[in-house]
Protein backbone atom coordinates (compact mmCIF):
# COMPACT_ATOMS: atom_id res chain seq x y z
CA UNK A 1 0.00 0.00 0.00
CA UNK A 2 1.48 3.28 -0.91
CA UNK A 3 1.34 6.25 1.67
CA UNK A 4 1.67 9.91 0.69
CA UNK A 5 4.95 11.70 2.50
CA UNK A 6 5.63 15.21 3.19
CA UNK A 7 9.02 17.07 4.21
CA UNK A 8 8.52 19.73 6.49
CA UNK A 9 10.29 21.51 9.42
CA UNK A 10 9.58 24.30 12.40
CA UNK A 11 11.65 26.08 14.63
CA UNK A 12 12.60 26.03 18.14
CA UNK A 13 14.43 27.91 20.45
CA UNK A 14 17.30 27.25 22.31
CA UNK A 15 20.59 28.65 24.16
CA UNK A 16 22.08 28.58 20.83
CA UNK A 17 19.36 30.91 19.60
CA UNK A 18 16.61 30.23 16.73
CA UNK A 19 17.16 26.46 15.49
CA UNK A 20 15.75 24.37 12.39
CA UNK A 21 14.11 21.46 12.75
CA UNK A 22 13.45 19.01 9.86
CA UNK A 23 10.71 15.70 9.93
CA UNK A 24 8.40 13.19 7.05
CA UNK A 25 5.16 12.41 7.64
CA UNK A 26 3.87 9.28 6.47
CA UNK A 27 0.19 8.93 5.84
CA UNK A 28 -2.50 11.04 7.33
CA UNK A 29 -4.89 10.96 10.37
CA UNK A 30 -5.60 11.41 13.95
CA UNK A 31 -3.39 8.38 14.98
CA UNK A 32 -0.02 9.91 15.64
CA UNK A 33 3.25 8.05 15.84
CA UNK A 34 6.74 9.81 16.59
CA UNK A 35 9.93 7.80 15.45
CA UNK A 36 13.08 8.93 16.40
CA UNK A 37 16.73 7.64 14.56
CA UNK A 38 19.92 6.56 17.18
CA UNK A 39 22.85 8.75 17.85
CA UNK A 40 24.69 10.39 15.05
CA UNK A 41 21.90 8.85 12.56
CA UNK A 42 19.46 10.19 10.29
CA UNK A 43 15.83 9.73 10.81
CA UNK A 44 15.67 8.05 7.32
CA UNK A 45 16.47 4.85 9.47
CA UNK A 46 13.46 4.53 10.64
CA UNK A 47 11.09 5.00 6.87
CA UNK A 48 10.69 1.19 6.44
CA UNK A 49 9.04 1.14 9.92
CA UNK A 50 7.15 4.71 9.04
CA UNK A 51 6.05 2.98 5.80
CA UNK A 52 4.68 0.26 7.16
CA UNK A 53 3.19 1.73 10.30
CA UNK A 54 1.03 4.43 7.84
CA UNK A 55 -0.25 1.60 5.29
CA UNK A 56 -1.95 0.08 8.53
CA UNK A 57 -3.68 3.60 8.88
CA UNK A 58 -1.01 5.29 11.29
CA UNK A 59 0.35 9.01 10.31
CA UNK A 60 3.73 8.69 11.18
CA UNK A 61 6.41 11.02 11.56
CA UNK A 62 9.82 11.07 11.84
CA UNK A 63 11.89 13.57 13.37
CA UNK A 64 15.66 14.60 13.13
CA UNK A 65 16.38 16.18 16.45
CA UNK A 66 18.66 18.99 16.61
CA UNK A 67 22.37 17.64 15.74
CA UNK A 68 21.25 15.04 13.05
CA UNK A 69 20.70 14.55 9.67
CA UNK A 70 18.78 17.68 8.14
CA UNK A 71 18.34 19.43 10.79
CA UNK A 72 20.33 22.32 12.44
CA UNK A 73 23.96 21.19 14.16
CA UNK A 74 25.12 23.94 16.15
CA UNK A 75 28.32 23.38 17.86
CA UNK A 76 27.67 23.93 21.22
CA UNK A 77 27.60 21.71 23.61
CA UNK A 78 24.85 23.52 25.54
CA UNK A 79 21.87 22.61 23.43
CA UNK A 80 22.44 18.81 23.56
CA UNK A 81 20.90 16.86 25.90
CA UNK A 82 17.85 13.97 26.81
CA UNK A 83 16.03 16.69 28.26
CA UNK A 84 16.16 19.36 25.12
CA UNK A 85 15.52 16.16 22.62
CA UNK A 86 12.50 15.59 24.48
CA UNK A 87 11.49 19.66 24.37
CA UNK A 88 11.72 19.08 20.40
CA UNK A 89 9.44 16.65 20.44
CA UNK A 90 6.79 18.08 22.22
CA UNK A 91 7.68 21.17 19.74
CA UNK A 92 7.07 18.87 17.09
CA UNK A 93 3.51 18.11 18.61
CA UNK A 94 2.92 21.15 18.76
CA UNK A 95 3.64 22.36 15.15
CA UNK A 96 1.64 19.61 14.11
CA UNK A 97 -1.36 20.34 16.23
CA UNK A 98 -1.25 16.74 17.52
CA UNK A 99 -2.30 16.73 21.25
CA UNK A 100 -1.05 12.78 21.54
CA UNK A 101 1.32 10.52 19.99
CA UNK A 102 2.41 7.07 20.43
CA UNK A 103 6.32 8.05 20.52
CA UNK A 104 8.79 5.36 19.87
CA UNK A 105 12.58 5.43 18.78
CA UNK A 106 15.87 3.13 18.49
CA UNK A 107 19.20 3.66 20.75
CA UNK A 108 18.94 8.02 21.57
CA UNK A 109 15.73 7.53 20.03
CA UNK A 110 14.48 5.20 22.87
CA UNK A 111 16.26 7.08 25.39
CA UNK A 112 14.32 10.70 24.21
CA UNK A 113 11.10 8.35 24.08
CA UNK A 114 11.41 7.78 27.68
CA UNK A 115 12.31 11.37 28.34
CA UNK A 116 9.29 12.61 26.66
CA UNK A 117 6.99 9.96 28.93
CA UNK A 118 8.80 12.07 31.69
CA UNK A 119 8.58 15.61 30.79
CA UNK A 120 4.90 15.62 29.35
CA UNK A 121 3.04 12.41 30.43
CA UNK A 122 -0.38 14.15 28.96
CA UNK A 123 1.11 14.07 25.13
CA UNK A 124 2.22 10.08 25.34
CA UNK A 125 -0.07 7.58 24.21
CA UNK A 126 2.11 5.10 24.39
CA UNK A 127 5.99 4.24 23.86
CA UNK A 128 7.90 1.95 21.66
CA UNK A 129 11.38 1.54 23.05
CA UNK A 130 14.17 -0.25 20.99
CA UNK A 131 17.74 -0.87 22.94
CA UNK A 132 17.27 1.43 25.56
CA UNK A 133 20.78 2.47 27.02
CA UNK A 134 20.89 2.58 30.50
CA UNK A 135 22.67 2.24 33.29
CA UNK A 136 25.28 -1.10 32.22
CA UNK A 137 25.77 0.45 29.34
CA UNK A 138 27.79 3.58 30.87
CA UNK A 139 31.29 2.15 30.62
CA UNK A 140 31.08 0.36 26.86
CA UNK A 141 29.29 3.76 26.11
CA UNK A 142 32.33 5.62 27.21
CA UNK A 143 34.86 3.41 25.52
CA UNK A 144 32.93 3.38 21.74
CA UNK A 145 31.85 7.20 22.06
CA UNK A 146 34.26 9.21 24.15
CA UNK A 147 37.53 8.35 21.65
CA UNK A 148 35.06 9.85 18.26
CA UNK A 149 34.52 13.06 20.43
CA UNK A 150 37.94 13.50 21.30
CA UNK A 151 39.17 12.89 17.63
CA UNK A 152 36.54 15.59 16.15
CA UNK A 153 37.57 17.72 18.85
CA UNK A 154 41.29 17.88 18.75
CA UNK A 155 42.40 16.23 15.37
CA UNK A 156 38.66 17.66 13.26
CA UNK A 157 40.46 16.61 9.94
CA UNK A 158 38.92 12.94 10.65
CA UNK A 159 35.76 14.12 10.71
CA UNK A 160 35.57 15.91 8.40
CA UNK A 161 37.52 14.05 5.59
CA UNK A 162 34.86 11.19 6.47
CA UNK A 163 32.15 13.82 5.68
CA UNK A 164 33.71 14.94 2.31
CA UNK A 165 33.91 10.99 1.46
CA UNK A 166 30.37 10.28 2.58
CA UNK A 167 28.97 13.07 0.93
CA UNK A 168 31.24 12.23 -2.75
CA UNK A 169 28.63 8.95 -2.85
CA UNK A 170 25.34 9.40 -4.15
CA UNK A 171 23.27 7.49 -1.86
CA UNK A 172 21.16 5.89 -4.95
CA UNK A 173 23.53 3.81 -5.93
CA UNK A 174 24.18 1.97 -2.74
CA UNK A 175 21.84 -0.33 -0.68
CA UNK A 176 18.99 1.31 2.12
CA UNK A 177 21.72 0.42 5.03
CA UNK A 178 25.14 1.60 3.54
CA UNK A 179 23.06 4.91 2.65
CA UNK A 180 22.59 5.38 6.69
CA UNK A 181 25.78 4.81 7.43
CA UNK A 182 26.96 7.00 5.10
CA UNK A 183 24.44 9.52 6.58
CA UNK A 184 25.63 8.84 9.89
CA UNK A 185 29.07 9.83 9.06
CA UNK A 186 27.86 13.55 7.30
CA UNK A 187 28.44 15.32 10.43
CA UNK A 188 31.24 18.37 10.65
CA UNK A 189 33.81 17.71 13.50
CA UNK A 190 32.17 20.69 15.58
CA UNK A 191 28.86 19.20 15.43
CA UNK A 192 29.69 15.95 16.22
CA UNK A 193 31.97 16.51 19.00
CA UNK A 194 29.34 18.97 20.54
CA UNK A 195 26.14 16.31 20.22
CA UNK A 196 28.62 13.72 21.05
CA UNK A 197 29.92 15.96 24.67
CA UNK A 198 26.20 16.70 25.49
CA UNK A 199 24.94 13.30 25.52
CA UNK A 200 28.28 11.99 26.86
CA UNK A 201 28.46 14.60 29.82
CA UNK A 202 24.53 15.06 30.41
CA UNK A 203 21.53 13.40 32.16
CA UNK A 204 21.82 9.96 29.92
CA UNK A 205 17.41 9.20 30.80
CA UNK A 206 15.02 9.60 33.10
CA UNK A 207 16.17 8.17 36.87
CA UNK A 208 14.42 5.05 37.93
CA UNK A 209 12.07 6.06 40.41
CA UNK A 210 10.85 8.48 37.16
CA UNK A 211 10.70 5.38 35.17
CA UNK A 212 8.35 3.83 37.48
CA UNK A 213 6.03 6.48 37.55
CA UNK A 214 5.42 5.86 33.52
CA UNK A 215 2.34 4.71 33.08
CA UNK A 216 1.62 4.76 29.04
CA UNK A 217 1.66 1.09 27.61
CA UNK A 218 5.17 0.48 26.19
CA UNK A 219 6.39 -2.03 23.44
CA UNK A 220 10.21 -2.58 24.15
CA UNK A 221 12.57 -4.38 22.75
CA UNK A 222 16.05 -5.56 23.69
CA UNK A 223 18.54 -8.06 22.55
CA UNK A 224 21.83 -10.40 23.49
CA UNK A 225 25.40 -9.12 22.79
CA UNK A 226 25.68 -5.89 22.99
CA UNK A 227 27.43 -3.98 25.05
CA UNK A 228 26.21 -0.58 23.78
CA UNK A 229 22.34 -1.94 24.08
CA UNK A 230 22.68 -4.80 26.62
CA UNK A 231 20.11 -7.26 27.44
CA UNK A 232 20.17 -6.38 31.20
CA UNK A 233 18.82 -2.60 30.70
CA UNK A 234 15.67 -3.63 28.66
CA UNK A 235 15.19 -6.68 31.53
CA UNK A 236 15.36 -3.68 34.36
CA UNK A 237 13.69 -1.36 32.17
CA UNK A 238 10.74 -3.74 31.72
CA UNK A 239 10.71 -4.89 35.81
CA UNK A 240 10.28 -1.17 36.43
CA UNK A 241 7.71 -0.24 34.06
CA UNK A 242 4.00 -1.09 35.06
CA UNK A 243 2.33 -1.71 31.64
CA UNK A 244 4.96 -3.29 29.43
CA UNK A 245 5.02 -5.88 26.60
CA UNK A 246 8.69 -7.50 26.21
CA UNK A 247 9.95 -8.33 22.67
CA UNK A 248 13.47 -10.23 22.55
CA UNK A 249 15.17 -9.60 19.20
CA UNK A 250 17.86 -12.54 17.96
CA UNK A 251 20.42 -9.30 17.73
CA UNK A 252 20.43 -5.54 16.67
CA UNK A 253 20.13 -6.66 13.13
CA UNK A 254 16.94 -8.60 13.09
CA UNK A 255 14.59 -5.23 12.82
CA UNK A 256 16.96 -3.91 10.14
CA UNK A 257 17.03 -6.88 7.70
CA UNK A 258 14.54 -9.26 9.05
CA UNK A 259 11.60 -6.86 10.47
CA UNK A 260 8.43 -8.29 9.40
CA UNK A 261 7.79 -9.81 12.84
CA UNK A 262 8.85 -6.54 14.93
CA UNK A 263 7.62 -4.61 12.58
CA UNK A 264 3.94 -6.03 12.79
CA UNK A 265 4.10 -5.98 16.54
CA UNK A 266 4.93 -2.63 16.54
CA UNK A 267 2.11 -1.93 14.20
CA UNK A 268 -0.69 -3.50 15.89
CA UNK A 269 0.49 -1.92 19.46
CA UNK A 270 0.18 1.18 18.44
CA UNK A 271 -3.22 0.59 16.83
CA UNK A 272 -4.29 -0.96 20.07
CA UNK A 273 -2.92 2.26 21.65
CA UNK A 274 -5.54 4.59 19.33
CA UNK A 275 -8.15 1.87 19.34
CA UNK A 276 -8.53 0.56 22.46
CA UNK A 277 -11.73 1.51 24.00
CA UNK A 278 -10.06 1.45 28.05
CA UNK A 279 -6.51 1.76 29.18
CA UNK A 280 -4.49 -1.56 28.08
CA UNK A 281 -4.32 -3.68 30.63
CA UNK A 282 -0.36 -4.92 31.85
CA UNK A 283 1.43 -7.73 28.92
CA UNK A 284 4.08 -8.99 30.08
CA UNK A 285 5.79 -10.95 27.24
CA UNK A 286 9.17 -12.35 28.83
CA UNK A 287 12.64 -13.41 27.23
CA UNK A 288 10.42 -15.06 24.10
Amino acid sequence: MLVSERIGQFFVESDGGRDRLEYTEYGSGDEWVVLLHGLLMPRRMQQPLARAMAAQGLHVVTLDLLGHGRSDQPADPLVYSMTSFGEQVVALLDHLGAEQAVIGGTSLGANVSLEVAVIAPERVKGLIVEMPVLNHALVAGILAFVPIMLAARYLPFTANTLQKLSRSVPRGIVPFWAGIGLDTVDHRADSVASVLHGVIFGRLAPSSSQRRRIHAPVFLVGHPIDPIHPFVDADMLAAELPNVRFERATSILEWRFRPDRLTAAAADFALECWRAAAPATTARARKR
